[in-house]
Parts: structure tokens; C-alpha cells; sequence
């Protein structure tokens, strides 16, 4: 599989979500790689939830998206200013939100987030990532970089 990828500036608006969900789409029904449809659903919800993350959590700032395509790795990374890691933790029942990095988990090979590197010690923001494997599907979970946490 030829290596392709596409990086985005998103804004932090109402639409962000939306348009960064259809530029990535688009782009990588472009590239040829031949994902089924459900595979393509699952992308576009990986997407969903981490750029949604970014826009309601990071506050102003610059946030980027990136999806990559080499080998038989996708990888979607959203880039954002805030240092705050998320955390993976138990939504009330009755809670509207705090379920999308369960949904990630559940959908993605591998997943994570890392402080981004920075000349200076203190980091000023994360990147955010999703992995999924087109060799075997995405149904083998082999690494999990979050901690779980009750609230």
C-alpha cells in the first residue's frame, strides 16, 4: 500500500468537526487503498472523536489534524494547545458526554495520548492518536496508552 497522508488546520468553530470529518474522507477515498464501508465508518468516527476532543477541550489555540496512511497503518492525530492529557474514565449514566476516548478504545488497534515535544521542559499542548490496523482488522486490541479511571 503506497504511503499517503493529509494535515489540516482546524478552527475552533461549530462546523471544525464537520469539515475536518469531510476534507479526511474525501482524501482518503482519493488514495485508492480500497477500505470497505465499515471501515471507512469506523475512520470517520475516530475522527469525529478526537477532533470533537480537541475543539471542546483545548480552548483557543491552534488544533491540527493528521491522517496517514503508510503500510498497512492508518493513523489519525489531532494536534491541540491545551497540556491537559484526557482521561479514560467511567461517564455517569445520565451524562450527555465523556463517552467518546470509550468509543476510540473500542474502535481503534492502538490508541494514546503524549504531551508534544517541545524546546522547553514544560510542554504547551498533545497530540491525541488512533491507529488502526488494515492487516489483521480491528478487532485485536494490543495496546492501550490511556489510564482508566473512576470519577
Amino acid at each position: 500500500m503506497a504511503a499517503h497522508q493529509l494535515t489540516l488546520s482546524v478552527p475552533t468553530t461549530p462546523t471544525a468537526v464537520t469539515d475536518a470529518r469531510h476534507q479526511a474522507m474525501t482524501a482518503i477515498t482519493g488514495w485508492e487503498a480500497e477500505l470497505d464501508d465499515e471501515l471507512m465508518h469506523t475512520v470517520e468516527l475516530l475522527i469525529s472523536e478526537l477532533v470533537t476532543n480537541a475543539v471542546r477541550h483545548a480552548g483557543p489555540g491552534q488544533i491540527s489534524m493528521t491522517v496517514r496512511l503508510v503500510e498497512a497503518v492508518l493513523r489519525v492525530e489531532v494536534r491541540d494547545s491545551s497540556p491537559a492529557l484526557p482521561q479514560l474514565s467511567f461517564p455517569d449514566e445520565c451524562s450527555e458526554n465523556g463517552r467518546g476516548l470509550f468509543l476510540v478504545a473500542a474502535l481503534a488497534d492502538r490508541y494514546g495520548a503524549e504531551p508534544t515535544p517541545t524546546p522547553t521542559p514544560t510542554p504547551t499542548g498533545k497530540r491525541c492518536w488512533a491507529e488502526i490496523d488494515l492487516s489483521t482488522g480491528s478487532d485485536q486490541k494490543d495496546a492501550i496508552s490511556l489510564p482508566l479511571q473512576r470519577s
